[in-house]
């Protein structure tokens, strides 16, 4: 079963390991400087759960942490977020985890990207409502590259 709930201190080093996973990050591409500094990553992590206008959520698999999904930005550029850890893909996890996150923000349209040959997330997107609006290209940390990416919309 899936679930949401709010982030506990505790949680953090359990995203750390996800997120600082190097094959994870080459698929996402579009990292951070955070994903890479555990000092970095918690100076974020401080900040995304002092901000009152972000939406974080501790994502759960049979009450175990697997993930983060969170919302963020201006009412008008609301933009969706999630990791999930790399042992979970392909088990319906990320699709559950954001459908229930888009429930909890009722804003509209809101928005996400991802990279254009990441396959997953983008289905995820779609099976959650997200529909294509737009490409571009953005420098990928994780792949020292640029990328395509797909820019995805929720109305």
């Amino acid at each position: 079963m899936i679930s949401l709930r709010d982030v506990r201190d505790s949680d953090l080093p359990i995203f750390w390991e996800h997120l600082s996973d190097p094959a994870a990050q080459h698929v996402a591409a579009v990292t951070r400087p955070y994903h890479y500094d555990r000092a970095r990553f918690d100076i974020h992590w401080a900040r995304v759960m002092s901000d009152p206008g972000v939406l974080i959520r501790t994502v759960l698999a049979d009450d175990e942490v697997v993930g983060h999904a969170g919302v963020y930005g201006p009412q008008e550029e609301r933009e969706v977020t999630y990791w999930i850890d790399r042992a979970h893909w392909g088990r319906g996890v990320a699709t559950a985890a954001l459908a229930a996150l888009v429930d909890l923000d009722p804003t509209r349209p809101m928005y996400a990207h991802a990279v254009a040959d990441n396959a997953g997330s983008i289905r995820v997107l779609e099976k959650c409502g997200f529909v294509l609006c737009g490409r571009d290209r953005g420098f990928a940390q994780a792949r020292d590259a640029e990328v395509d990416e797909v820019l995805l919309t929720l109305r």
